[in-house]
């Protein structure tokens, strides 16, 4: 068995920063896709990014929907299996509470099969 832990939520203004961390413990985590999803109040669960192997290229590739691209960067410390995803100039419209999962490279949460807990990040205006 493995767990993620998610650090790094909390409260901050619009066009602020916050840095959530999410820390493997079990297996290493080298070899699989990271992935970051977060769910809003009344909503769904929606895809944020992912970090994974790139099949075509030796090199981590990032993959991130359309609302957070240039706000929001995910990177990864293997050696410490933490994944991480940075994220600036904040919207309320983030608010939501964010999972980190491990798994393949993908968009929807079927390709993950662990996941944390989740952290709260709340944005206000």
């Amino acid at each position: 068995q493995v767990q993620l832990v998610e650090s790094g939520g909390g409260l901050v203004q619009a066009g602020g920063s916050l840095r959530l961390s999410c820390a493997a413990s079990g297996r290493t985590f080298s070899s699989y896709a990271m992935g970051w999803f977060r769910q809003a109040p009344g909503k769904e669960r929606e895809f944020v990014g992912v970090i994974g192997w790139s099949g075509v290229i030796t090199q981590y590739i990032t993959q991130y929907t359309d609302s957070v691209k240039g706000r929001f960067t995910i990177s990864r410390d293997n050696a410490s299996n933490t994944v991480y995803l940075q994220m600036n100039s904040l919207k309320p419209e983030d608010t939501a509470v964010y999972y980190c999962a491990a798994g393949k490279f993908g968009s929807q949460s079927s390709s993950y099969g662990y996941w944390g807990q989740g952290t709260q990040v709340t944005v206000s205006s």
